[in-house]
């Protein structure tokens, strides 16, 4: 548990400038998508595995109780000592009296995340019990006193200079930084501890109700030796590790390698079922004896977990650490920071709830961006940013809005005064502003601008343009109700104009309600339900009073946010009802238009014309991996704009501006801009286009400041330009 308030601030500063970290993630970051994605090249149906694993483990946690029962009593039928531990002190409890009443004076432990998480090492070590971590990794970051960064790789932090200082000084001699060299001098030194041990302590990557057994897959083989040459074997396994047969630990054999280490299987699968000879030394002399085994059935806040219908899909993890992998933040910060007590990143944060507090969730969770990447690549297909702003709903209702956030959402939800400040602000900004961005900031506000300008507000709002830009259509094939949001209303109207002259040109009405705000996102972010209602009782009822067939929105976000509208009154029919019927109308635009221009033959592929301008386009997280739009953006772009498309790496890899978290978190944010920056300079084009307000507000800053050669257009821009005389 963390008795003192972090200070993330500081710790955020601290690893963006230890060179060695950034240098080890971002060169795992670049190699591992490819890397993941041709191991998983001879899986015929990846998506397929994917759902198998899922519904086995939903299947498992639904019955866990009976699982827990049936394995204890095949495992205790083999001759083993199943204890359950409630909590983390109980478990140390059995082992440290386990250790009294057996005289263990050494103990050798491999792959065990679970005793990080309860503290055991210190807890053996005062009782004057010698412990040794013999896997290479843990043992490493034992020597430097850390916590691990990783699931699979906990000292993927450190570089071969800084192991071999630690060796130096664990070794009392001078040890080359050779690695060759520190993993033979890491094999002799542990042999001696494993001879020597009294005990040995593992975790389980699996654990079967079928048989009782217990499954371990590691690299090195020293699990092996742990579970063989002690006589004295305990198994720390969470209740989310239990599964129901053999053959369900098939998903997990297959998936866990290729998302943790893109390998297409580990070194060593060990199976331990019932207790085996092992030689033990007797009155001077060795003889064979039967090996002691206890499983040690941890809950900890799992069970808690487990009878919770949202939270029970973290059961779903296998803990392979492949969202660490392309998370953008990890990338950045790794898991010290971007981490709680044990374990890290976004699944750490969920974790940390479960095991260690919402105190240490709520110190840390703002972490994550939301890009989504990493429900692509988990095996268990868990929806992490969704369960982190569940928890984030839950901590607010608890503990309350801080004082200023509560009254920037008071704001916020009164549409004409926010709205009124957002004018007034259009004139306070000019001394800032040149060319509608804002390129340098006073004093504390620096570091938003570096590396990045910010675009300004606009002089005139889009709602105060309409009368030059809504005309009337003769015969319209259909009413289109506009939501702009806030960003294309107040930041860039331009835009918001174009996508009305391309829903025109579509020979669609428009009708644009004044009464409209903000879609609410900023605010259902954090977890502020009872805000996020009355933004939406607001845009309700402003476009109730228009009589439209369809609801079009040019930004993602907003789409998901009104499609999330009915969510937010679960306890109220009346207002549900309404909520449902806005969310049921509610179109993206970029796969609005992209149907209609099919209707009209309008989307099938074509040589770019000799003077077609390059365009490379970027994939919006919420567009491609919430709403699953990828493809329609692309045809607009190619068929109906008739321009050149040059695809950039990494194309769906997150901008870094994720609402409020680009301004907040400033530092992480531009870094990871600078990667998407580097990315579009090397296609050529001339233009770089998207389909979300809110990476517009990114991308226009870097590439005033990265890449001024270039421009950022919306798709709607790109369209209006091209086929509107």
């Amino acid at each position: 548990m963390m008795s003192n308030r972090r200070n993330l601030k500081r710790e955020i500063h601290e690893k963006l400038n230890d060179h060695v970290l950034r240098d080890a993630l971002a060169r795992f970051a670049e190699v591992y998508p490819g890397a993941r994605e041709k191991a998983l090249e001879g899986i015929e149906d990846v998506e397929g595995l994917r759902q198998r694993l899922r519904d086995m483990k939903r299947d498992a946690v639904a019955r866990i109780d009976e699982l827990a029962d049936k394995f204890e009593a095949e495992a205790t039928k083999r001759g083993i000592t199943v204890f359950r531990a409630k909590t983390g002190e109980d478990l140390k409890q059995y082992i440290l009296d386990l250790c009294r009443n057996r005289g263990v004076k050494g103990v050798v432990k491999s792959k065990s995340m679970a005793s990080e998480e309860v503290d055991l090492n210190p807890a053996l070590e005062e009782a004057g019990i010698g412990v040794t971590e013999t896997d290479l990794g843990e043992w490493i970051i034992s020597l430097a006193g850390h916590k691990p960064s990783h699931m699979v790789m906990p000292a993927i932090h450190l570089n071969r200079y800084q192991v071999s200082e630690y060796f130096s000084g664990e070794l009392e001699t001078a040890i080359e930084p050779d690695i060759a060299f520190m993993v033979q001098t890491a094999r002799v030194t542990l042999r001696e501890k494993f001879l020597r041990a009294d005990m040995g302590i593992t975790g389980a990557n699996f654990g079967i109700a079928e048989n009782g057994a217990v499954g371990l897959l590691t690299n090195e083989g020293n699990a092996r030796l742990v579970t063989t040459l002690p006589p004295i074997h305990v198994v720390i396994i969470g209740y989310e590790k239990l599964i129901p047969t053999v053959r369900d630990a098939a998903p997990i054999l297959r998936l866990l390698p290729r998302g943790a280490t893109a390998q297409l299987m580990t070194s060593y699968m060990s199976l331990i079922s019932g207790r085996t000879p092992v030689m033990v030394k007797r009155n001077g002399g060795w003889v064979e004896g039967e090996k002691e085994v206890h499983y040690i059935l941890l809950d900890n806040g799992r069970l808690a977990a487990a009878r919770d219908d949202t939270f029970r899909e973290i059961y779903q993890c296998i803990r392979c650490g492949s969202c660490l992998n392309v998370c953008p933040v990890y990338a950045l910060v790794g898991g010290h920071v971007y981490g709680g007590h044990t374990y890290a990143g976004g699944i750490g944060a969920i974790l940390t709830a479960f095991m260690s507090g919402m105190k240490a969730f709520e110190e840390f969770n703002e972490l994550c961006i939301g890009c989504r990447r990493c429900t692509t690549v988990c095996p268990g297909m868990i929806d992490i940013p969704g369960l982190i702003e569940e928890l984030r709903l839950r901590s607010v209702k608890e503990h309350g809005l801080p004082f200023l956030m509560n009254k920037i959402f008071d704001v916020m939800t009164n549409r004409r005064l926010f709205h009124g400040l957002l004018r007034a602000a259009s004139v306070a900004q000019k001394p800032f502003t040149s060319a509608g961005l804002v390129r340098h900031l006073p004093l504390f506000l620096a570091g938003m601008t570096k590396d990045r300008s910010l675009p300004s507000i606009a002089n005139v709002p889009l709602r105060d343009r309409l009368d030059n830009v809504i005309k009337k259509i003769d015969n319209p094939v259909q009413r289109v109700g506009f939501f702009s949001g806030c960003t294309m209303d107040f930041v860039f109207p331009e835009t918001g104009e174009n996508v009305i002259r391309v829903l025109q040109d579509l020979d669609m009405e428009v009708a644009y309600p004044d009464g409209q705000g903000c879609c609410g996102k900023p605010v259902s972010a954090t977890g502020d339900v009872e805000h996020a209602k009355k933004i939406a009782m607001n845009n309700i009822e402003a476009f109730e009073e228009c009589d439209v067939d369809v609801i079009v929105c040019a930004c993602p976000t907003g789409v998901e946010q009104i499609r999330g509208y009915p969510r937010l009154f679960e306890d109220d029919a009346q207002w549900k009802g309404r909520a449902q019927r806005m969310a049921g109308r509610i179109e993206e635009f970029c796969s609005f238009v992209a149907r209609e221009y099919e209707k009209r033959g309008r989307l099938e592929k074509a040589s770019p014309r000799p003077d077609a301008v390059k365009v490379t386009y970027h994939d919006s997280c919420h567009l491609k991996r919430v709403l699953g739009v990828s493809e329609e953006p692309r045809k607009l772009i190619e068929s109906v704009a008739g321009c050149e498309l040059v695809e950039m790496k990494d194309a769906d890899a997150c901008c870094g501006m994720s609402g409020a978290f680009g301004v907040t978190h400033s530092n992480l944010s531009i870094p990871i801009l600078k990667r998407k920056m580097k990315h579009i300079e090397e296609t050529g084009a001339e233009i770089v286009a998207c389909a979300c307000s809110g990476c517009m507000v990114q991308l226009r800053g870097g590439i005033d400041r990265l890449t001024p050669d270039k421009k950022m257009k919306h798709i709607a821009d790109i369209l209006a330009e091209n086929i509107i005389n």
